[in-house]
């Protein structure tokens, strides 16, 4: 079920962070095979927002708002009238691996827990994510060159009250405060620190300077597109948690502090209550929550995380109301929300909307296999997309051919992508020395044989069914594709090792995104990083290096646009399809909106005689 901050990105990884933050996971096609792209959703915010003052000339000083002025962001969607209590259970298809949301960029902490018990200095509007609205702010400013950005903290807000695991000392309303905002760029930017996906989306961030409890000053180093987004999605980050001890910070401590790891203290409208491991993350509301001051308490008290794997697994609980809110597949919701559970009388609603997503097929250049464009190409010729969209996704997909979201500015609908045609597919690859030398149906050059594996997510139900084709299709043109179905925590060590031929994943993504994290060539030989195919471009780095500095939309969008183009020629991805997001609910919840992005869980809400609990 699409996460209360999913309308304001998705949009960093992207990327943030992405970051990538993220990912690099989930989607209508299984969402754990977004968890590496869509890194976390800091991640997805960072890549969203774009200023539009010229580059030429100074930035704009941004009024400074007050509190009196600016109520809380989207608190117009809470129904005042709304009764307190409920439970709200929904599934991930994979555990997170620990709690600490700065080393961990699995999307089921970026995009399922930490929206939930984590709020940030801004957020995107849930009906126009053009718009970036306070949250922990009450105020901000911009100066006129645009590198230092002050804001100053709403009142009275609390961090979550926790007892530490290791000293068992109990905290209790503990202030956030602008040293916490400190710490978290200080430890994210601390080499030493398992970051790298956030440090890359910082590297332009000087430091933060804190000028009293509830104002500090962000310093950037040299104007960037995205440095306001980027400094209104920061969170804070819990000192009395990560640095509980006398000395100076360790950062190895920090990587490694397995109990601390464990817990996920935040500042949100909801607690973290307990992790069992591989099976339920449990929340309850933060009856402290600064919010309901401003209207935007969650009515929902209790929340449940149940880790589900398979996609018919997730459908089942859902029908025997194990479960309130779940994806569906494409498959799913053809042939199996036929059934009196979703019509008119039934206690099941299902959702189609937009997602920021594109699912892919990465190559590892460093392998000799695919290290020239035109092989590259060829492949992505064999690729039958008309007929995967209409016999996989039902027509609930769109074929993509570059690295943006269709819908969104960055994309060149101008370019198309690569038509399916084994008959070009053999004469690229014999044009660069590909042939069967010894009649044995496999394709050879220079003594090596064109085999390889293609690893993707075992528990993707649309990619068991989909990549078959695509390994037909390879054999009829002499290419032996194995395929390699892994536990999600096996595919995220081998993408942070870059160990693997081919993996079959996808990204999510901002309206105006920084191809940086994923496209630099500086982030290519960086293990952990999402560039993790070892892209090297160097057109490719001049032109999101001009991005990154370039404030005029129109002429932003010429550099996404060649871009684009540069991407789709070198093919370092065979491109496949934006989906649909598709999800079910449980129909006794009321206040249900359809927003951009999908519906909000937050604002959700059961008359009193419907509400269950867990």
């Amino acid at each position: 079920m699409n996460n209360r901050r999913t309308t304001e990105i998705l949009l960093a990884f992207c990327l943030i962070v992405v970051t990538a933050t993220g990912y690099i996971l989930v989607t209508a096609l299984d969402r754990v095979r977004f968890e590496i792209e869509s890194l976390h959703s800091t991640v997805r915010a960072l890549n969203e927002k774009v200023s539009s003052a010229p580059l030429r000339a100074p930035a704009p000083s941004v009024p400074e708002k007050r509190e009196a002025d600016v109520p809380m962001a989207n608190a117009q969607f809470f129904d005042p009238d709304a009764v307190s209590g409920d439970r709200f259970i929904t599934s991930i298809a994979a555990d997170t691996k620990n709690m600490n949301y700065l080393i961990n960029n699995d999307a089921t902490l970026g995009n399922a827990l930490m929206p939930r018990v984590m709020d940030s200095l801004g957020v995107r509007a849930y009906d126009d994510l053009n718009k970036f609205l306070p949250q922990m702010a009450e105020s901000w400013s911009v100066s006129p060159d645009g590198l230092r950005i002050r804001v100053k903290l709403r009142e009275g807000i609390l961090w979550h009250d926790f007892t530490d695991p290791v000293t068992k000392k109990e905290w209790k309303d503990v202030p956030v405060t602008s040293e916490d905002f400190k710490f978290y760029v200080d430890v994210v930017k601390n080499p030493k620190v398992d970051a790298a996906p956030m440090r890359t989306y910082l590297s332009d961030l000087d430091s933060v300077r804190v000028i009293n409890d509830r104002e500090f000053e962000v310093i950037w180093k040299k104007r960037y597109f995205l440095s306001l987004d980027m400094t209104l999605s920061l969170s804070p980050l819990p000192r009395h948690l990560y640095h509980a001890y006398e000395g100076p910070f360790d950062p190895e401590r920090f990587n490694n502090d397995n109990e601390r790891n464990r817990i996920l203290v935040g500042c949100g409208p909801y607690r973290f209550i307990k992790w069992d491991k591989g099976h339920r993350i449990l929340m309850t509301r933060w009856e402290k929550y600064y919010g309901a001051r401003y209207g935007t308490m969650p009515p929902i008290k209790e929340l449940a995380f149940d880790v589900i794997q398979h996609p018919n697994t997730r459908l089942q609980a859902l029908l025997s109301k194990d479960l309130d809110a779940a994806p569906l597949t494409p498959d799913q919701w053809i042939h199996r929300t036929n059934s009196r559970e979703f019509g008119p009388d039934g206690f099941l609603r299902k959702f189609k909307t937009s997602q920021l997503v594109y699912n892919y097929l990465g190559f590892n250049l460093s392998n000799p296999l695919f290290r020239d464009a035109k092989t590259r190409v060829a492949l992505s010729h064999l690729v039958d997309r008309d007929r995967i969209v209409k016999d996989i996704y039902y027509g609930l997909a769109v074929p993509v051919s570059g690295p943006f979201f269709p819908e969104g500015p960055a994309y060149d609908k101008s370019i198309k992508p690569y038509s399916y045609s084994p008959e070009l597919a053999k004469k690229l690859l014999a044009e660069v020395g590909w042939r069967d030398e010894d009649g044995d149906g496999i394709l050879e050059r220079g003594g090596q044989k064109f085999k390889f594996t293609l690893m993707y997510p075992n528990a993707n139900e649309t990619y068991k069914r989909m990549l078959p084709i695509i390994k037909e299709a390879m054999a009829k043109a002499g290419i032996q594709m194995e395929l390699l179905g892994l536990e999600w925590s096996v595919c995220v060590q081998r993408l942070e090792k870059k160990s693997f031929d081919m993996c079959a994943l996808g990204w999510s993504g901002g309206l105006n995104p920084d191809p940086f994290q994923l496209w630099h060539s500086s982030q290519a030989d960086i293990e952990g990083s999402s560039n993790h195919i070892r892209f090297k471009n160097a057109e490719a780095d001049r032109l999101i290096e001009s991005i990154r500095v370039t404030f005029d939309a129109s002429e932003r969008q010429k550099l996404y646009h060649r871009f684009h183009r540069l991407v789709h020629e070198e093919q370092p991805y065979i491109f496949l399809f934006a989906p649909a997001d598709l999800n079910a609910l449980n129909s006794r919840y009321r206040n249900v909106r359809e927003f951009p992005l999908g519906i909000v869980d937050s604002i959700l809400w059961t008359p009193k005689a419907q509400q269950l609990s867990l």
